[in-house]
């Protein structure tokens, strides 16, 4: 029987592990129903049908069964294959798969988050990936997509409470509950005192999603890390920690 939009989609696998002797549990993140977990039986056997179709950053599309949390995946068929990646693009990839691993709810849909993660994928598998300011817009357009989506939009274009248009030449302390406020307005508050700032410029071009000097880089990574720590709690980041190291 044929399977309909309720039980298949387009999508990436995010993460395998195995299960049982012959069998792997897939995390995957789909188009049409969020992050889903699937068990693929039969998948490390050698001739299994599913087993060379269950690699991170190549569009598929999945078929499943099942009514319980943990899917049976059916079919998993190819639509897009990226070229190979290497370097700081593919630690890059796999730092996106542990975003949306950590931070998203299971069957929980978001088309444009989705949209976006093609996108990034798109753009560290391309030609000119390796250069280190473009992957550093890409991950940051892509954040910038991922927090809106899961419900902590970032205020780039105003001002907290007085909500006046960010000027490029003002420094800005951003605050995680309100969005950015002059520092010149917190200059006098303790609370604020050590806290770091960002350039209106830095937040403008967050907004576009173009980057394209060192400061803007600096200044929007450095934010970027204070948000997504924040959500993380007591959740490191495995790949961070694995450039760290690498670097």
């Amino acid at each position: 029987m044929k399977a309909t939009a309720a039980d298949s989609s387009a999508g990436f696998v995010l993460h395998t592990y195995p299960y049982r002797e012959t069998s792997l549990i897939v995390e995957a993140f789909t188009r049409g129903h969020g992050r889903m977990t699937f068990v693929a039986r039969g998948a490390k056997r050698p001739r299994g049908a599913l087993r060379g179709n269950l690699h991170p950053f190549q569009g598929l599309h999945f078929s499943w069964f099942g009514r319980a949390e943990m899917k049976t995946l059916k079919e998993v068929e190819h639509e897009i294959i990226f070229p190979q990646m290497a370097g700081d693009a593919l630690l890059s990839a796999f730092y996106l798969n542990e975003l949306l691993m950590k931070l998203t709810v299971r069957e929980d849909a978001h088309e444009s988050l989705f949209d976006a993660y093609h996108d990034a994928l798109q753009g560290l598998s391309g030609r000119n990936a390796s250069a280190t300011g473009e992957v550093a817009q890409i991950l940051r357009r892509f954040e910038v997509v991922f927090l809106r989506e899961i419900g902590y939009a970032l205020h780039l274009t105003e001002e907290a409470d007085s909500h006046a248009p960010i000027e490029p030449g003002q420094r800005y302390i951003y605050i995680m509950e309100r969005g950015p406020v002059a520092a010149r307005l917190l200059k006098d508050d303790p609370r604020w005192r050590d806290e770091p700032t960002v350039l209106g410029k830095t937040l403008l071009d967050m907004d576009r999603g173009e980057l394209l000097d060192a400061n803007s880089q600096q200044q929007a990574k450095a934010l970027m890390r204070r948000v997504i720590n924040r959500l993380l709690g007591d959740k490191p980041l495995h790949t961070r920690q694995l450039m760290r190291e690498l670097r």
